[in-house]
């Protein structure tokens, strides 16, 4: 079978392609063919040995896909070879074939297609756990997201619009804030032409946003925390700008407000019964039409170094797709 591979760490134009040998699925294993594969950011830094993950190499980046099972390992029940499938795989789908752990197998309700199926668990379930769980956002409050046009950006938007809460989508360009609004985002800073401070005042009335979700780190966390609502609780996603921002714990005390950290990966393993009521509580509101990825362009495998660089670039609005 096709993959590609990582087998130096190094920026996206150091993966090649090769044919491997395609292996049988081991106990509670599942071998999938990969119909989608959909590109992350963690699959930027994977690559680089940057992540909290390091698989040994040589490996295949892709974290999430959905596809039909070809075989199943020992032990697994809950599906046969034949189903469609969608697998969260840490790594390895960025190939025609993927082997992945039968646990973070979930078969696929009727009528759902394997494109949108591989854009959703990965930030929908970051963006779930960390509005649902972490800042126990309740109906009535105000979201503030910053990165709103990305893939966890557009899962958050829609996350708390499902909860009844009141969003306010910042962006870098009139375009991406355009996206926002079409999946239900009330109000719009665009950070590159307004002062984001000055943004949040206009869009709060001066109150501050009750939760802000951040997957963007960088120049705007502090500024961003500074205008946060009494008791506020600031979303610590991720540092997709590459800078891990610094707050003066002063900041905390004089707002009574909150740092929270929210690390899904670790979740789904240290609390895995809470992560499957999620899912299918998430796969509920999917079928339902009430959460839709934002798929943005399609890549073939031999544009897997592409997709990375244009996802390390900010190029992405929503998810793109890798299609074998």
């Amino acid at each position: 079978m096709k993959a590609v591979l990582c087998k130096e760490w190094g920026p996206p134009e150091s993966l090649v392609i090769e044919d491997i040998p395609a292996r049988d699925p081991g106990p509670g294993e599942v071998r999938i063919r990969v119909r989608a594969a959909s590109v992350n950011f963690p699959d930027v830094l994977i690559i680089q040995n940057k992540y909290q993950f390091k698989p040994e190499r040589p490996f295949s980046p892709g974290s999430e896909a959905a596809g039909d099972v070809i075989a199943v390992g020992a032990g697994v029940t809950h599906v046969k070879p034949g189903d469609r499938v969608l697998a969260s795989t840490g790594h390895g789908s960025f190939a025609e074939e993927v082997i992945a752990t039968a646990a973070k197998v979930v078969k696929l309700p009727d009528g759902l297609g394997y494109d949108v199926a591989s854009a959703f668990i990965l930030t929908y379930g970051t963006s779930w756990h960390a509005l649902n769980d972490r800042a126990a956002l309740k109906a009535g409050e105000t979201v503030l997201v910053l990165g709103a046009a990305g893939g966890v950006g557009i899962s958050a938007i829609e996350i708390a619009k499902a909860r009844g809460a009141r969003v306010i989508a910042a962006a870098s360009t009139a375009e991406k804030l355009e996206v926002c609004r079409e999946h239900g985002a009330d109000e719009f800073i665009n950070y590159e032409t307004e002062d984001l401070r000055e943004g949040i005042k206009r869009t709060t009335g001066g109150k501050g946003p009750d939760v802000i979700y951040d997957p963007v780190g960088g120049k705007y966390a502090e500024p961003a925390f500074r205008s946060i609502a009494w008791r506020g609780r600031y979303l610590v996603v991720g540092f997709a700008n590459g800078e891990i921002p610094r707050l003066p714990l002063n900041l905390m005390l004089l707002k009574g407000a909150s740092v929270v950290g929210v690390f899904w990966g670790d979740y789904t393993k240290r609390e895995p019964q809470a992560n499957e009521r999620d899912v299918a509580e998430m796969m509920a509101l999917l079928t339902a039409g009430k959460l839709r990825p934002h798929i943005s362009a399609t890549y073939s495998l031999d544009q897997v170094p592409q997709a990375l660089i244009d996802m390390a670039n900010r190029r992405v609005t929503g998810k793109v797709l890798i299609v074998p």
